[in-house]
């Protein structure tokens, strides 16, 4: 079973398209707090959660302890749930490769984002691993997205949608990650590739709407996971924090669940 169809299963099964971000914030943790909070924010969401997804420099700021701490907060994440590592790699093939080694045999991770800026030959080393996925950045989330991305390909199709075609093109092992912030170019995208797997960041703390979301890029299993981090892991303070985890991450599967039903 690839990727995917993991990803799939898993969602079905559970009635989520929740993807919940593991990203410690340097400000609130000790390096060696922090595999011990995220196994509890694991416990806490996992019923609600259709995939993990930490994102690799939350743990490369606190150095090799934080990577120990990544590697116990992998360990942590239940059998059967797959893992997205956030990582944006990109680079010339050799270096390439290298990153899909340490991404899928070194981490383990079930996914991986990753940038198309250098194309086809930064991406080929990773799709050799056929049993893995692939989100590459398409229309991000982020204020600065504009500066490049809605540049004009030909005078005509932004470059967002001219990555969003061509990338898929290449293998269906090759998702997009598109920011909820921009629902309008969501949608776009979505007409564009229908079939194509979205992973959609930006909603909670960066302001994104799941309504919204679910309305432009539709909701089947697979298709699509919303990410949220902050709003999730830091949902509360002190004794209660896991249970207040548990509740965001609860109440964002509904209005996901919700959003979804409104569309029959």
């Amino acid at each position: 079973m690839n990727y995917f169809e993991q990803l799939k299963r898993r969602s079905a099964e559970i009635g989520s398209l929740v993807c919940v971000g593991l990203d410690p914030d340097a400000k609130r943790h000790k390096v060696g707090e922090i595999g011990a909070y995220n196994r509890a924010i694991i416990e806490a969401t996992a019923p609600y959660a259709a995939c993990f997804k930490p994102n690799i420099a939350f743990y490369e700021q606190f150095g090799i302890e934080g990577l120990r701490q990544l590697e116990a907060t992998i360990a942590a994440i239940p059998s059967g749930i797959p893992v997205i590592g956030d990582v944006k790699r990109g680079d010339i093939g050799n270096t390439a490769a290298a990153y899909a080694r340490a991404m899928f045999e070194g981490w383990g991770f079930d996914a991986i984002t990753l940038s198309p800026y250098l194309g086809r030959d930064s991406v080929e080393p990773f799709l050799a691993y056929a049993d893995r996925g692939l989100y590459l950045l398409c229309r991000t989330s982020n204020p600065g997205a504009a500066d490049f991305q809605y540049l004009r390909v030909d005078g005509s199709r932004p470059l967002f949608e001219h990555v969003a075609v061509t990338v898929t093109s290449w293998s269906p092992s090759i998702g997009l990650v598109v920011g909820a912030t921009a629902p309008a170019e969501l949608q776009a995208v979505r007409e564009l590739v229908p079939n194509a797997s979205f992973l959609v960041p930006g909603v909670g703390a960066q302001g994104g709407d799941a309504g919204k979301t679910i309305r432009a890029a539709g909701g089947t299993p697979g298709s699509i996971v919303v990410s949220a981090t902050r709003s999730i892991m830091y949902a509360g303070e002190g004794p209660g924090f896991a249970e207040a985890a548990a509740a965001a991450a609860r109440a964002l599967r509904d209005e996901l669940a919700a959003a979804v039903a409104s569309l029959v």
